[in-house]
């Protein structure tokens, strides 16, 4: 009982800040200051959804967005599998020593790095391109660390039969270790996705003009221009919101299995 309490609790807390933000965009400005507050609103005006995405310009910052992620979920997919098929089934001196250190690099702010990646990216002559947002982010280390734990348990005995099928290490990857991998993968790429969209610091110091742009960036300008105008400003925070949720709730499935892939051996 006190287990499913526990669960209850949890869940309002995230389920309580997402609907206040839902009323909130669908109340008409002079309504926004009542008190008591509207819970549970009467009417519903959709004008501050109209407003968010013709005056914040959301759908060309959404699908920057949407470029940028996709690039970065592929790099980090690709790059992930290999290294950590490496790490798993190849032998390599100094293998343990070289994964300690790559992992390393996962406990590193990235406000650390964020100086030199920047004279690198302006050396390079891309600033305002989506090289410059994308390529600091093809490689995880935490999809590394992910992918080798998923790699180290597949059995010995399935190498062997694939060697003896004519199998190389590239073939055996595709084939045997990559589908039983897919749960994992599935995880890093929903994960990856989300920490690309959301991102803002980077985007807003590489980037000087709208067409390169990020949504968290349009998110921030539209809050700024809209000062007075709380519900065209969660209007368009709901409206950024919608391809992440509804990610989550289409590969909730493939999350969960990919995140308790490596709990249980056997």
């Amino acid at each position: 009982m006190g287990r499913y309490a526990l669960l209850g609790v949890a869940a309002l807390v995230v389920v309580v800040p997402i609907y206040t933000a839902v009323v909130l965009a669908t109340q008409p400005g002079e309504r926004l200051f009542d008190f008591p507050a509207v819970l549970f609103p009467r009417s519903i005006d959709l004008d501050p959804f109209r407003e968010a995405i013709e005056v914040g310009s959301l759908p060309r910052y959404m699908l920057n967005s949407a470029v940028v992620a996709s690039i970065i979920v592929v790099g980090q997919v690709v790059t992930s599998v290999l290294a950590g098929y490496a790490f798993a089934c190849l032998h390599f001196p100094a293998k343990r020593l070289i994964f300690l250190v790559f992992l390393a690099t996962h406990m590193i702010p990235a406000e650390v790095t964020i100086v030199a990646n920047y004279e690198t990216m302006q050396r390079l002559g891309w600033i305002d391109t989506f090289p410059a947002l994308t390529v600091p982010f093809l490689a995880s280390a935490f999809g590394t660390f992910l992918l080798r734990q998923i790699f180290l348990q597949v059995p010995r005995e399935l190498r062997d039969a694939a060697s003896l099928d004519g199998y190389g290490h590239l073939g055996f990857l595709w084939n045997v270790a990559i589908p039983l991998a897919r749960p994992a993968i599935a995880a890093l790429a929903l994960f990856s996705f989300l920490g690309a969209w959301n991102q803002y610091l980077w985007p807003l110091l590489v980037t000087n003009n709208d067409d390169h742009r990020t949504v968290q960036i349009g998110l921030k300008a539209l809050a700024s221009t809209n000062l007075d105008k709380i519900n065209v400003t969660m209007a368009g925070t709901v409206v950024a919101a919608l391809p992440i949720v509804l990610l989550l709730l289409i590969f909730q499935r493939q999350l969960i299995r990919g995140l308790t892939a490596g709990a249980v051996k056997g």
